[in-house]
Formats: structure tokens, C-alpha cells, sequence
């Protein structure tokens, strides 16, 4: 990499149940801050995790050749957080951001900073061309993917972003959007500016099981549908004209029932039937509604993302 030896580079990491990881992770830091003419700051923020990452973090970092810091959040916020928690602290004039489980190659974060550097570009996106894992977990992931750039957001590329670069102009406008319930990646898809999609190879998982569970990929999902898409309110919209229109149907067939002598209780089945459907139908939008009272609400309070616990600094950070 033809790098300019006046610029810095910070690359954040979130770090949860990966101590096993640590010692490769490491290794493959060193080997980046020597393509880097060690300009490379790690931003390593332990969001909360109940294994001794942060522990073999600190022991760690201290003989290593790049400098560092090391952030442990007072519990776990979620990764998106963590991530935006390292970006506050790092003080590069290039920022990546990349796994700890070594599935996405470090290879990739020096694409970024290159492209970053010499092309006229603010962003850069890492888009998976493979991907090595199991069918299923492929073929759900494909899917679910499908369905976020129908219904929420166009811009995403197809399988999704977990890595990504921006610069300093970039990162200082993210850093101020302090949203609780929300999508890192979906803001930086928002935000616009000149973007350019990198494609890598996602590796094989060869250490420890991945933290990324259903229940947190539901909490994802509906994150990013309340926080970027109005498609809720228009499902009910569309579900109540439909109501309304089924209303009309009904009402017509329990006239022309009622002039032909056909209903032996008057107005039982229409009613019985109206009141199940418009409860239902109440009940439902009441639900979405009050998912976004319950974000804006969460909004106004301002409270911070996430909280940093401790912070340590290893190795001189360049100026």
C-alpha cells in the first residue's frame, strides 16, 4: 500500500466472548501495522463480555508494535454501540471497523484506508462475494437481506455490511447522531456521501461460536424497520381501507340478508363479526404506534449509548 506518512489510521474493534480469538487477532494487528508503517491505532472496546477478554487484552497489548486503547463498556451495550463508543475515541485521520473474530480478512481494512486515500470517496463498504458458512445459515441470511433492501432500506448491498471505512469528515457527522434503538450501519447508509463497495471473501469461523443469535438479528430487524421505514404505518393504513372496504361488502350482504328475511337474529352476525376484526385490527395498530412513541420516548431522554468503564492506552499514539 502506497500510504501517505503524514496520515493515521484507527481501526475499531468490538470484542465479546472472543478471548480464544485474542492471540490470532493480534498476530494479524501486528502484521496490518507493519503494512502501515506502524501509523495504525486499535480502538479495542469490550462490550461488557463475561470472559477475561479484556483481561488478556490489557496483558497483552503492552509488547505489541501497534499503539492502542482499550475500552471496557460498564455492561453490554450491543455492538453497534461499541462501535460507535471506539469511534469517539479514536483519534486517526483514517477509521475502519472490523471483527474480532477474524471472519472478515484484515486484508480488508487496508483496502479501505487505500481507497479512502486515493479515491474520491467518504465511505467504503465491505460487500461479501462468499460466504463459508453452513446452508441454512447462508440461505436465512440471504433472505433475511432480501427482505431489508425491499422493505427498509434500497441502499444496502446485497448479504449486508458488518465492516466498513469512512474518513474524518465522515465519522465526526456520525458520532452526533446519538439515537438510541437504532442501526450503526443503517445510519451510514443514510448519511449519503460518497460511498464505494469493496468485496471480500467472508472466512470460515474457526474459533469459538458466533454471538450473533436469532433473538439479536429480531432486535436488528425491528430496529431498523422502526428507525428508517414508515412501512408498519403503511401496512395499517393499507390493512384499514381493506378493513373499511370488507366493512362496506358486509354491510351490503346483511341489507340485502335482512330484506329477504334470511337472518333469524338481527344484526348478530354482522356485529359479532365487526367486533373481532376492528379489536384485532386496534390492537395491532396500537402496537406499532406505541413502538414508536416508545422510541421517541427513549430518544428524549438522551441518554448516552453506552458508558465506558475503564480506558487504558498502550504504545505512543501518533500525533
Amino acid at each position: 500500500m502506497s500510504a501517505d506518512r503524514s496520515a493515521s489510521y484507527s481501526l475499531v474493534i468490538p470484542v465479546y466472548r472472543n478471548e480464544e480469538n485474542i492471540p490470532s487477532l493480534l498476530a494479524a494487528l501486528d502484521d496490518l501495522s507493519a503494512k502501515l508503517d506502524h501509523r495504525l491505532e486499535v480502538v479495542f472496546v469490550v462490550d461488557g463480555s463475561p470472559d477475561r477478554s479484556f483481561a488478556r487484552l490489557a496483558e497483552e497489548l503492552k509488547a505489541r508494535s501497534f499503539a492502542s486503547q482499550l475500552c471496557l463498556l460498564s455492561r453490554n451495550f450491543g455492538s453497534f454501540a461499541a462501535i460507535a463508543a471506539g469511534l469517539r475515541e479514536a483519534s486517526g485521520d483514517y477509521f475502519a471497523v472490523m471483527a474480532a473474530d477474524l471472519q472478515e480478512p484484515p486484508e480488508l481494512v487496508l483496502e479501505f484506508f487505500r481507497t479512502l486515500e486515493t479515491e474520491p470517496v467518504d465511505v467504503t463498504l465491505g460487500v461479501r462475494t462468499n460466504r463459508n458458512d453452513p446452508f441454512f445459515q447462508a440461505l436465512s441470511s440471504k433472505i433475511y437481506w432480501s427482505l431489508y433492501r425491499r422493505f427498509i432500506q434500497r441502499d444496502m448491498p446485497e448479504g449486508g455490511v458488518d465492516m466498513f471505512g469512512c474518513n474524518k469528515a465522515f465519522r465526526d457527522r456520525l458520532i452526533t447522531l446519538g439515537e438510541s434503538n437504532s442501526s450503526l450501519v443503517g445510519l451510514v447508509l443514510w448519511l449519503g456521501y460518497r460511498r464505494q463497495l469493496v468485496p471480500y471473501e467472508r472466512r470460515k469461523r474457526e474459533i469459538g461460536k458466533s454471538a450473533w443469535s436469532f433473538r439479536k438479528k429480531l432486535r436488528y430487524l425491528s430496529d431498523s424497520v422502526f428507525a428508517f421505514s414508515d412501512l408498519p404505518i403503511r401496512l395499517l393504513i393499507f390493512a384499514g381501507v381493506l378493513g373499511l372496504a370488507m366493512a362496506a361488502i358486509l354491510t351490503l350482504i346483511v341489507v340485502i340478508a335482512k330484506l329477504q328475511g334470511s337472518i333469524a337474529v338481527p344484526g348478530y352476525t354482522a356485529t359479532v363479526l365487526s367486533v373481532f376484526f376492528f379489536a384485532g385490527l386496534n390492537s395491532f395498530g396500537l402496537g406499532i404506534v406505541g413502538s414508536y412513541v416508545w422510541r421517541t420516548f427513549e430518544n428524549t431522554k438522551r441518554r448516552p449509548n453506552s458508558v465506558i468503564l475503564v480506558k487504558e492506552e498502550f504504545g505512543r499514539r501518533h500525533e
